[in-house]
């Protein structure tokens, strides 16, 4: 079997999760890589040995029809011009979260994905942790019963990277469109995936990224310098779906917490589970309130990004289904807009 030919398009921060995932996938040849800065693209291909280097995806695409797929790591501003591309171009794109920029963006790209046969795949790591599957396991004997409620918390003390993220033009937004959109999607996965009919928001601009306050020394920070920072550092949201089940989201970059928070709760009819920070789940049993961790597993992040990676390649294939479908990422995005428009309006948006 051929291995799958894959170009990695923007190879800042998040890119190298993508490329050690690819290289640990015996499937996968590590093709091609393009950055608009060159320095960085030659520092990245010396890194990890890759030779054909382009600053321009236009000009890669043309050069190298043999290519199979693309992981899309650009800013969230160029996410469908680059997908829309690699898609009439013939090629099979995995997309980071979010989507697009708004609905009309990712409506486009579903569409190119459709003309041309090809699988659109969006990035929601999240989905591939273990945690998740411990519970969709648990899920097949209806564990947790009907699930009616979910809380779900990523909060930064200091933790605005800079860069583009900061830059509404660039982002779309901060912390909601950043780190909410992974615990949204969980949250939202582990529920069913539930249509949304309602959303409330608020947003807050009162610290911004804390010019002044030293970063603590495992942050964040983005690859790319940039002086605007207008986005939200702290957002917050009810979601209600269709079903009648409803999620309270919140989301900082920067809050007078003591640490950071990421936190994720369901609750259900027969159980109910705390995903993070340490994984238990509640039910009650023969007359008793029982909490229970599965016992010989380590609940494990890190196999997230391999685990996309795996998926991607193995739909490509046609071994498997995309855990992922971009259809998701769109729904995932109209609740992410409905958040910033009912914030900006005050009331409620009805989906």
């Amino acid at each position: 079997m051929n291995k799958l030919k894959v170009a990695v398009i923007g190879v800042g921060g998040i890119s190298t999760s993508h490329i050690n995932a690819y290289l640990g996938n015996p499937d996968v040849e590590l093709y091609a890589f393009c950055d608009i800065n060159e320095k960085r693209l030659k520092e990245k291909g010396a890194r990890f040995g890759v030779t054909r280097l382009y600053t321009d995806e236009d000009e890669m695409l043309k050069a190298l029809p043999e290519l199979d797929a693309v992981s899309v790591c650009v800013w969230n501003r160029n996410h469908a011009s680059c997908a829309i591309k690699a898609l009439d171009a013939g090629k099979h794109v995995l997309c980071e979260k979010p989507l697009a920029m708004n609905a009309e963006e990712g409506k486009a790209m579903l569409d190119a994905a459709k003309r041309n046969n090809r699988l659109l795949m969006v990035g929601f790591c999240c989905r591939f942790e273990n945690a998740a599957d411990i519970i969709r396991a648990q899920q097949k004997s209806d564990f947790f019963g009907e699930i009616y409620y979910a809380k779900a918390s990523y909060l930064r003390r200091n933790g605005a990277p800079g860069g583009w993220f900061c830059n509404t033009a660039m982002s779309g937004g901060g912390p909601m469109i950043d780190l909410g959109v992974h615990i949204l999607d969980l949250t939202r996965y582990l529920m069913g995936n539930p249509k949304p009919v309602s959303v409330f928001g608020a947003t807050f601009h009162k610290l911004g990224d804390r010019p002044g306050v030293q970063k603590p020394t495992d942050a964040y920070l983005c690859a790319d310098n940039n002086e605007i920072c207008d986005v939200e550092d702290l957002a917050t949201a009810m979601i209600r779906y269709d079903n009648g089940a409803v999620l309270f989201l919140e989301s900082s970059y920067s809050l007078n917490i003591k640490d950071t928070l990421y936190s994720m709760e369901l609750f259900g009819t027969k159980g109910g589970v705390r995903i993070a920070p340490d994984f238990e789940m509640y039910k009650d049993v023969n007359g008793y309130m029982m909490d229970m961790t599965p016992a010989g597993i380590r609940i494990d992040e890190s196999a997230c990004f391999p685990g996309e990676i795996g998926n991607f390649v193995d739909t490509i294939f046609g071994r498997t289904e995309c855990r992922a479908p971009a259809e998701d990422g769109l729904d995932i995005l109209r609740i992410l807009m409905a958040v910033y428009e009912s914030a900006r309006t005050g009331h409620e948006v009805l989906l």
